[in-house]
């Protein structure tokens, strides 16, 4: 996805990769080549029993047992004050860089690097300073044990940073896969990659210090494709990421961070700080299929990504979970291929059916049958609508639930049932699109209700991006791979913000969140609403103000400033002392009201609206003003409001006319909203829609009637 290919800003990229991202590529269990140690506890929802969690570390390369975090002590004197301490660890995670041998990264066009440009190219033992390029301009790394410079082991840092700004490289594709042009969404902008995080983990010490360190170097844009547990987050100011980016955003750069991928379920979404722009991740119109043919010669279209060697496709013996169960295992339990369920001597070469279940994972599956020395999956989703997953090597298949009952009535009538599991092949312009990745963390926000979380929702499942290239190639090999999770979705819209930046270089980065958002699309390639994988029509807490549209953004007509006072006042709503306030973010006095609740969180002029908590009956109605400034090319120009209102809700605007002039570009409006006392106890969702006749501004909204 490219939107320009000049610019002069500078895009820096954290790489970190969570183990919960779902459905990337995976090697062999005999053949690690990437170092992926999980570090916390279990995720509330997943499996909990030890080989469970054994088994998620066999897809992530050399398992380890969880080692002491190594003491890092940082002195902080750029952005802000202090020193750094070690932090409970809150996160797994695993090393990454960049692989600066990338065609992705070549600076050919460029000129000379910017002036302004203060930072530096660490080298190593196997990162030479001249790695760096008038491209590639900035690379460091806080690792205080295993890596020992800024290169890239595992992929993820590679492949964001060149999703986010990758030059075009022609012909690429993943093993024959999604082939065409790699080119990322501002191939004009310069990178510098800060790697903070080793085997051992990813020290919030090492975040603060690289933010830091990056708003020295004079980056313009932060992209940090770290999707935090909701769990994780306590509170904003033990959180470093939020520290980090609330002084950056007051240096006037951007922090564009993921959402996370503990979907589908509520409340999972991950920095929830209102100065983040949280990333939620959705589909393309772009799938692939595996089908299967069954020995009976028919043939039934599954959805899938496998390697396995085409010119060998071969029938298999053909097997219902459910009826290879090892002794005294419930049923259940073995048609869900969990893990201890199955009799390895029943299912031993052959391809087993299973049925997904909300306690397991499709990585979880997949490593269960491999185990079993099985010879592919065929997976039946009967709770969500299909959508591929890669298994690397290992032949897979998944199929609806009225395919499923098809292949389970061949196998209950044929002696010998077969099946083979045809090479993936690709499909595009598949409808619908985009639709919420079953992955991406969802709100409501657990911290604070009253703001609406995630902000945006952009592309991040199964995208094509660069890759180190395997053990055995030289290092300049042109080597790409499809990978799946927010953090593909989050240099998406950091390419996306580069390229307004680029056009409004003045604009702040509140500006340019506000145009991403309120001129972003609800709608699919069918002209339908934005649906998710249930396919039930979305709402803001899966989506936020919906899919990412980069050439409205730059002409978005009227935008939502947040400013410094507006994060101060929000984190004293949320019930932090002056004092506290003070002490951890500002040299300036904060003062807060003595009114000062969470309520009032909802009154910070943010492009949406979010109310936690809304009373039925019109006498407890809840009334919030915003601001909205008019930077289209016309001065004198009035914009109409329409609101588009769920049944349970009402929704009063005044002034319905903002009308501005050669004198006036800020104009004020307030909402009313009130519960309807029949209505429903839950959130409605809708939006406030400003138009003057050429632009539309979108405000997406979330109530919670009580």
């Amino acid at each position: 996805m490219a939107f320009s290919s000049t610019s002069s800003l500078s895009v820096i990229l954290f790489q970190v990769y969570f183990t919960s991202l779902l459905f990337t590529s995976i090697s062999s269990l005999k053949t690690p080549k990437h170092y992926v140690v999980y570090m916390g506890g279990p995720v509330e929802g997943e499996l909990h029993n030890g080989e469970a969690s054994y088994l998620q570390m066999l897809d992530t390369l050399l398992p380890r047992e969880e080692s002491e975090r190594r003491k890092g002590v940082h002195h902080y004197k750029h952005a802000f004050r202090g020193f750094s301490a070690m932090l409970t660890e809150e996160e797994a995670a695993a090393f990454s860089g960049i692989w600066p041998e990338s065609p992705s990264f070549n600076d050919k066009g460029f000129g000379a690097i910017p002036s302004k440009w203060k930072g530096t190219c660490m080298g190593g033992p196997d990162f030479n300073k001249s790695h760096c390029n008038r491209k590639l301009i900035g690379a460091r790394y806080y690792t205080s044990t295993g890596a020992t410079s800024a290169r890239d082991v595992d992929g993820h840092g590679t492949h964001t940073a060149s999703t986010a700004a990758g030059a075009h490289v022609d012909g690429v594709s993943d093993r024959g896969l999604a082939r065409g042009t790699a080119k990322g969404g501002q191939p004009g902008c310069r990178i510098a990659a800060y790697k903070v995080c080793n085997s051992d983990g990813c020290p919030g010490s090492a975040l603060l210090k690289a933010m830091d360190d990056a708003v020295n170097d004079g980056v313009d844009l932060i992209s940090m494709s770290i999707g935090r547990n909701a769990q994780s987050t306590r509170d904003y100011l033990s959180d470093p990421i939020a520290i980090g980016s609330f002084h950056a955003e007051h240096k006037g750069i951007m922090v564009i961070v993921s959402a996370g991928n503990d979907g589908p379920d509520p409340s999972t979404v991950g920095n929830l700080a209102p100065w983040l722009f949280t990333v939620a991740a959705s589909n393309i119109d772009r799938d692939f299929q595996s089908s299967l043919i069954l020995g009976s010669g028919k043939v039934l279209r599954g959805a899938g990504i496998h390697f396995a060697n085409a010119t060998r496709s071969k029938a298999y013996p053909l097997v219902y979970a459910r009826n290879a169960g090892a002794a005294s295992t419930p049923i259940e339990e073995a048609r869900a291929c969990l893990p201890g369920s199955l009799d390895p001597k029943k299912v031993a070469g052959k391809v087993v059916v299973c049925v997904m279940s909300s306690t397991t994972t499709k990585r979880i599956i997949k490593l269960v049958l491999e185990d079993a020395g099985c010879k592919g999956l065929i997976l039946v989703n009967e709770r969500e609508k299909i959508m591929a997953s890669n298994s690397g090597d290992f032949p897979h298949s998944e199929v609806d639930m009225t395919y499923g009952y098809k292949i389970l009535k061949y196998i209950l009538h044929t002696k010998n049932p077969t099946v083979t599991i045809a090479p993936t092949v690709e499909v595009k312009r598949s409808k619908p699109a985009p639709v919420v990745a079953i992955f991406s963390s969802r709100g409501p926000a657990s911290l604070t209700p009253n703001i609406l979380k995630p902000d945006i929702m952009a592309p991040g499942a199964l995208i094509l991006a660069a890759l180190p290239p395997p053990e055995t190639a030289k290092p300049s090999t042109p080597t790409y791979g499809l990978r799946s999770g927010t953090s593909m979705a989050c240099p998406h819209v950091t390419g996306a913000a580069a390229f307004v930046k680029a056009l409004h270089p003045t604009w702040t980065p509140s500006m340019i969140k506000s145009a991403l958002m309120t001129t972003a699309i609800s709608y699919d390639n069918m002209r339908r609403a934005v649906t998710n994988t249930s396919g039930l029509t979305s709402t803001p807490h899966e989506t936020g103000a919906g899919e990412i549209d980069p050439h409205r953004a730059v002409n978005p007509g009227l935008v939502f400033e947040t400013t410094a006072h507006d994060y101060l006042q929000f984190l004293c709503y949320y019930g932090y002392s002056e004092k506290k306030i003070n002490k951890a973010l500002t040299k300036t006095k904060v003062i807060c009201s003595k009114k000062a609740s969470e309520d009032l969180i909802s009154t910070i002029n943010y492009p949406s609206i979010s109310i936690g908590n809304l009373r039925r009956g019109q006498r407890y109605g809840r009334m919030i003003e915003r601001t909205v400034t008019n930077v289209g090319p016309e001065k004198n120009v009035t914009y109409v409001a329409h609101v588009v209102a769920p049944e349970g809700l009402i929704v009063q605007v005044a002034p319905k006319r903002l009308v501005f002039g050669e004198s006036v570009s800020k104009v004020s409006f307030k909402v009313w909203f009130y519960g309807k006392k029949p209505a429903s106890k839950s959130y409605h969702h809708g939006s406030i829609e400003w138009s003057d006749g050429y632009h539309l501004v979108r405000s997406v909204f979330s109530v919670n009637i009580i």
